[in-house]
This record gives C-alpha cells, sequence and structure tokens, in this order.
C-alpha cells in the first residue's frame, strides 16, 4: 500500500497499556500534517482476516507542535477495530487521514476567563492537547480539568497532568490549573466519587475548586461518553448556558465517544 491525495502511512513508534482494555500508542507524524489542539484524526487499520480497511474518529493527545501523533484507545469487546488496533505493536504502519476534523477548540469562544474540560474516559485525550497550546495558559485564569473513571488504576496521564508546574514551558502558568479526579466504582483519596452531573448540580465541584460557574466568565468543554455529554449539556442549558455554534460563540462545546 503507498501514501495518497487522501492519507499517508505512519508508523508506531510506542504502545503503552494502562489497563487491560485502555491503551495509549504513538505514531510519526507526516510533515505536512497540521491540526488545532482538540481536533481529532482519522486512522485506518486493516482487518487481518478480509483485507478490509477500517477507519475510526481518534481525538489527538499530543501537542500541536510534536513531531509524533498520540492517541488514546479503550478496547471495545468484540470491535473490528479497536481488536485489530490493540494489537498493533511498535514498528506496525498505520493510516493518518491528510486531514483533520472536529469543533472541541478554544476557538469556537469568545471572552470567557475560566474554561472547564470535562472528561469521561478516552475522552481526555483532546484536552491533553489543549493544555500543552501556551495560547490555552495566555487566555484563561483558571484552567479546571474534571477527568471521570470508574476505577484508580484508568486515571491514565495523571503523572503528566500533575507535572506542568515542574515544567521549564509551563511553570509560570501552572497555578491557573485545577485537577478533579472522579473514581466512580472505587474510594480514592482526594478523589471525587459522584458522577460529573451530580457534582455540577449540587454545587460541590464549584464550592471545592472555589470556582464558580458564571455566565461572562465560564466556557465548557465536555468530552466523553454520549450520556456524560448529554446529561451535562441539558444541565448548563438549564442554567442558562448556550451551545457555542459556528457564526454564534457561545459556553458549550461537546464532543461524544463511541
Amino acid at each position: 500500500m503507498q501514501p495518497t491525495d487522501k492519507f499517508t502511512i505512519e508508523t508506531i513508534t510506542d504502545v503503552r497499556p494502562w489497563t487491560e482494555s485502555l491503551f495509549s500508542f504513538r505514531t510519526t507524524r507526516d510533515r505536512g500534517y497540521r491540526f488545532v489542539p482538540g481536533q481529532f484524526a482519522r486512522i485506518g487499520v486493516q482487518d487481518a482476516e478480509t483485507g478490509e480497511m477500517i477507519w475510526r474518529a481518534y481525538s489527538i493527545a499530543s501537542a500541536n507542535y510534536d513531531e509524533h501523533l498520540e492517541f488514546f484507545s479503550v478496547v471495545v469487546p468484540g470491535g473490528k477495530f479497536t481488536s485489530r488496533l490493540s494489537k498493533l505493536k511498535e514498528g506496525d504502519p498505520i493510516l493518518v487521514e491528510r486531514k483533520s476534523y472536529g469543533f472541541l477548540t478554544t476557538d469556537r469562544f469568545e471572552a470567557g476567563r475560566d474554561l472547564w474540560m470535562l472528561a469521561t474516559g478516552t475522552g481526555l485525550a483532546p484536552f491533553l492537547s489543549i493544555l500543552h497550546d501556551f495560547t490555552t495558559w495566555e487566555q484563561y485564569e483558571n484552567l479546571v480539568l474534571v477527568q471521570s473513571v470508574r476505577t484508580q488504576a484508568e486515571l491514565a496521564y495523571e503523572d503528566l497532568i500533575r507535572s506542568f508546574d515542574k515544567s521549564e514551558y509551563y511553570a509560570e502558568f501552572a497555578h491557573k490549573l485545577s485537577y478533579a479526579r472522579i473514581v466512580t466504582r472505587e474510594d480514592v483519596p482526594g478523589a471525587f466519587t459522584d458522577r460529573v452531573t451530580k457534582l455540577l448540580a449540587s454545587g460541590v465541584l464549584e464550592k471545592n475548586l472555589g470556582i464558580e460557574l458564571d455566565h461572562d466568565r465560564s466556557r465548557f468543554m465536555v468530552c466523553g461518553n454520549p450520556e456524560m455529554v448529554e446529561d451535562t449539556r441539558k444541565l448548563l442549558l438549564s442554567r442558562g448556558f448556550r451551545p457555542s455554534r459556528r457564526n454564534d460563540p457561545g459556553h458549550i462545546v461537546q464532543e461524544n465517544y463511541w
């Protein structure tokens, strides 16, 4: 197979398992590939039995200036794509469409001083890319990252998230970041146990973080399982926040996973 006008052929350079069902992987990056932090790529793998190419959308976890691309994936039992993807190893080829997609990007907002990034599971990926964008730190006074998982082992990238204050590039901004962990099926010291929507509805997140939801200041990015995304959207709408559209900047942008 050769590269085409539609896709490039990249190489897996690293695979990191987080749990039995969660893993991340890095690939080479074509010099011409461009994306905005928060966007997703379409990547392709070949079905071992049929030879068919299978394509799926994956949010990019790496910074837009990195020489590699990084993705965060969950293994879907019986899934054609992830079953194949999870078996890939360093040195294996993978296809990447030349075009990037998606509107989970900070340029969908106007004004705002507090950026709330609400994620379940692998919905964390785009926020990692956004947090590696210097513009994000310069634009907002407060960055709130909420990571919701079922078990402590699924708190992928926690060390990276906590390391911004030690980075020579981000340390001067790191005081702006508030990191809230939610672990719903285990008791973990310092972590919340209730779901994102309940913590928002009750005001517990606001109280614990010391950052109030405010129409002039608050902007929300929501990414994860469809139920969480929809319930969070309805909750925010009920409090007077508006979806942000292409020609009508509001308070909320969202991305559904699976």
